[in-house]
This record gives C-alpha cells, sequence and structure tokens, in this order.
C-alpha cells in the first residue's frame, strides 16, 4: 500500500506526464502550422508516449491500492520562435522531469518503498533516453541552422520516427 506522500506525489507526477504530452501536442501543432510535417510527426508521438508513461504512473497507484485524483492540466503555451527553440524547450522540459522523477525516487527510498522504488527506475532509464534525444536534435538544428529551408532534410528523418 502507498503512504498518503507517495500517493500525493504520484498524483503530481501523473499530472506532469499528461502536462508533458499536452506540450509535445502544441508543439505538434506549431510545426504543423509551419509545414514541417516530419517535426509535428515526431511531436505527436512524443505527446502520445508521455501520456503512456502518465497512465504507467496510474495504473501503478492503483494496482498499490492508491487512489488517483487527477487534477486540472495547465495549457502549453502555442507559439515558438523557431524549430531550435521548440528543442531548445523540450531539452530543459526533459531535464526538468528527470529531476521530479529523481525526486519521487529519492522519496520511495525514504520511506522505504521498495515497489515505487523499483517502478521509477524504468522512468531513470527512460529519461536518459528521453535527454538524449532532445539533444541530439536539438545538435542537429544547430547544425544545419534553424532556417526553414535548411531543416528539409532533418524534417524528413524525424517523420521516418516509428
Amino acid at each position: 500500500m502507498l503512504s498518503k506522500t507517495m500517493e500525493d506525489a504520484l498524483n503530481r507526477q501523473i499530472n506532469r506526464e499528461l502536462y508533458s504530452s499536452y506540450l509535445y501536442l502544441a508543439m505538434s501543432a506549431y510545426f504543423k502550422a509551419a509545414n514541417l510535417d516530419g517535426f509535428a510527426h515526431w511531436m505527436r508521438l512524443q505527446a502520445e508516449e508521455e501520456k503512456v508513461h502518465g497512465m504507467k504512473i496510474y495504473d501503478y497507484v492503483i494496482a498499490r491500492g492508491g487512489k488517483v485524483m487527477l487534477q486540472a492540466i495547465e495549457a502549453p503555451k502555442a507559439k515558438w520562435a523557431s524549430a531550435g527553440k521548440v528543442f531548445e524547450e523540450v531539452y530543459t522540459h526533459e531535464q526538468k522531469v528527470t529531476g521530479m522523477i529523481n525526486t519521487l525516487v529519492e522519496l520511495a527510498m525514504k520511506e522505504k518503498d521498495h515497489a515505487t522504488f523499483e517502478m521509477l527506475q524504468w522512468f531513470v532509464r527512460e529519461q536518459v533516453e528521453e535527454e538524449e534525444n532532445a539533444s541530439a536534435i536539438l545538435v542537429k538544428i544547430r547544425m544545419v541552422g534553424d532556417v526553414p529551408g535548411h531543416l528539409f532534410c532533418l524534417d524528413h528523418e524525424l517523420g521516418e520516427r516509428k
């Protein structure tokens, strides 16, 4: 059974994961409007992945006999100055999420909640991948120049994401 403290913390993380989904969906819409369909596709898949992350925690809370308490999801912004600015925000956001996951891990250790600690290890590994992916795309944008015509090849590459 989850402690009230852990249950509350996991419920906050469900909200944060769903916010991440909203954020990436807003970014997808931004790219779609800019006719960068590959970027839009990549972000839409990222939005779906974040929703899955939220549901993974949701299912875990229920499995441990906890109560899921859904809260309002903050509306993300809808405009960015460029593709580079979007991916700067993605990278910063993923670093922030990593910090949130680390805080949950620390709480699980403090409470000697071994089951939650073990479940969170999946998220620890996932965040390494999330930061790496965002960073790699940001580096590529910086290499080609954040100019729509220069982004054509990268747009094609991102459109190949499965």
